[in-house]
């Protein structure tokens, strides 16, 4: 089912709510049905082979979620102390505690105005002599720069991950994320564009790394020896229950993707003549995944700050977030900069997400888009 306003709640319009109108529900019935509850049966089979289609890589390892995906990602590259890996500040905090798990440390990029992704010209005053490698994000669905990152890790000797948590459907020059580094990964959180509640994913070509990723998501355990653990490993695996509903998912992405990009096209239509509100730019080589729309609030023209103007839709019921905080400035991460980062610094404090699920009606978008200009219309109180 897919929730509507109405069934969500008459007092709060929320920034996000899953799709669940396809065969969610029977392909989970039949998991139960089958008694095929736990890590493995056909639905985990089947969405791993199905997945890895559609990013167009050699395989797909399902995980519990985008953080443990991450996490593997680095243990099958060896990542460990000492060691630094260059990620933006601008990105959910996970991708730098992921690199904390392993006893290394992140080192922080700004991004840059024509992708809100990772600036090559930053990751490169980033590259140190204990620099291992590149975690590029694709950022509220746009990909990153691949080829120009591709380019520094090439001649330094560095690998790249794809934090593909927000990039669902999206493509680079033609080829869909995912498959662009030495391993993708991704979430299937509940506000995700695929979303099983909890859930995530790696996606990779190497036969060794694949191998490697999925003797540590097991516990460790030898596939060719049961109950005999090599490693140290970590409980990771997904359920079959959970791969039902993302196998369900799939199945209609072609269509989800079509209903987010229908709500971003009119999210642009009622807002581009409102002064002093930003879009999240698209890159010439880029098609995004249409996650969550992005404004932003340049407040001498808008008349009001981004968070006023958050304050003022949570008062109609309208429920915003706002971007990322810079990961240098929590508190685990002060100082883990190779610089100034001040294009991520603009876009933090002006950022804003506005509700975007398939349930939006075009009068949930005439009321958002009506208290954005009145808002900019009365001014500053």
């Amino acid at each position: 089912m897919t929730a509507r306003r109405d069934e969500i709640g008459p007092r709060m319009l929320p920034v996000s709510a899953p799709d669940l109108s396809g065969n969610e529900e029977r392909y989970v019935v039949d998991a139960i049905r089958s008694s095929w509850i736990s890590s493995t049966g056909a639905y985990v089979d089947r969405f791993e082979r199905e997945f890895a289609q559609l990013c167009e890589t050699r395989a797909a390892v399902t995980v519990v979620n985008g953080t443990a995906a991450l996490h593997l990602a680095l243990v099958a590259l060896g990542v460990g102390p000492g060691d630094e890996v260059i990620v933006p500040s601008l990105t959910y905090v996970a991708t730098a505690n992921a690199v904390r798990y392993t006893g290394a440390e992140p080192v922080f990029a700004d991004v840059d105005d024509q992708t809100w992704c990772l600036s090559p010209t930053s990751v490169e005053s980033a590259v140190s002599s204990r620099t291992r490698g590149i975690i590029a994000v694709h950022l509220y669905g746009h990909p990153a720069d691949m080829d120009a990152l591709g380019e520094i890790a090439s001649l330094r000797g560095l690998w790249i991950v794809e934090d593909a948590a927000e990039s669902h459907g999206a493509r680079y020059r033609d080829r869909p994320t995912g498959g662009l580094g030495s391993i993708g990964v991704f979430s299937f959180y509940g506000n995700k564009i695929l979303s099983s509640g909890e859930g995530g994913a790696l996606t990779v070509n190497d036969p060794e790394i694949e191998a490697t990723i999925r003797l540590f998501r097991g516990q460790g355990m030898d596939p060719a020896r049961r109950y005999w653990f090599p490693v140290v490993g970590y409980n990771y695996r997904l359920t079959n229950v959970a791969c039902a509903i993302l196998c369900a998912q799939l199945e209609r992405l072609d269509e989800i993707l079509a209903t987010r990009r229908r709500l971003f096209e009119g999210y642009r239509q009622r807002l581009a003549s409102v002064d002093g509100l930003g879009f999240q730019p698209t890159a010439p080589w880029a098609e995004p995944a249409p996650w969550l729309f992005c404004i932003t609030v340049d407040a001498e023209q808008f008349g009001r700050t981004r968070d006023e103007l958050a304050e003022l839709l949570a008062s109609a019921g309208i429920e915003t977030r706002p971007f990322f905080h810079p990961l240098h400035h929590l508190p685990p991460y002060l100082n883990a900069t190779a610089g100034a980062l001040p294009t991520t610094e603009r876009l933090a404090a002006t950022g804003m997400n506005l509700p975007t699920f398939a349930g939006l009606t075009d009068a949930d978008l005439d009321q958002v888009a009506e208290v954005i200009a009145d808002a900019r219309g009365r001014g500053r109180r």
